[in-house]
């Protein structure tokens, strides 16, 4: 994956936030959700079926519009886990629509495969992730063995908005991402 491969999928997820809160704003919404979405779930109040039945049809169409406009995009659980993990790393405003469901220990870390590893000209290793994702140490710890494709890096948040990266169990240095 190129680095421009990484950045637009960056920016798809920074677009389905962007698009999620723009939607919101348009219109005031219960619960913080797009007024679209809210007035689907608002024909559920509806008493009479005929009524009800004619409300949800408007609400689905104005639901379906909004979508092909792209003023609302749906994501599921699955791709909301994936856009964090694309973005993991990055300092990037809270993007609390990917964080519902999740755990909080799970939005401090990282595993991944290395695609490519190796060490730049001042010593230190830069490391190719599986999903595009560059990360770069920081530090001068040297590593007892240097890591490989298919090697596992765990990657979690440290204090004062730093990160460490373990490299196959290895004892971790620190690491900034670059792209």
């Amino acid at each position: 994956m190129t680095y421009f491969d990484t950045r637009s999928k960056l920016g798809a997820a920074l677009a389905i936030w962007l698009g999620l809160a723009g939607a919101a704003d348009a219109q005031p919404a219960a619960e913080g959700r797009a007024s679209v979405f809210q007035s689907l779930l608002d024909c559920r109040a509806k008493a009479d079926p005929a009524e009800r039945l004619a409300c949800y049809d408007a609400a689905a169409a104005g639901l379906g519009e909004a979508e092909q406009k792209g003023d609302i995009v749906v994501v599921d659980r699955d791709m909301a886990r994936a856009a964090r993990r694309q973005a993991f790393g990055f300092n990037l405003p809270t993007l609390d629509v990917f964080n519902r469901a999740e755990k909080a220990e799970e939005a401090d870390r990282l595993t991944a495969q290395v695609v490519n590893a190796y060490q730049g000209g001042d010593g230190k290793w830069v490391f190719e992730l599986e999903g595009g994702a560059v990360w770069a140490q920081n530090d001068n710890e040297r590593l007892m063995r240097g890591p490989r494709r298919g090697s596992t890096v765990e990657i979690r948040k440290a204090a004062m908005g730093g990160f460490f990266l373990n490299s196959d169990g290895q004892r971790a240095i620190r690491a900034r991402r670059v792209r």
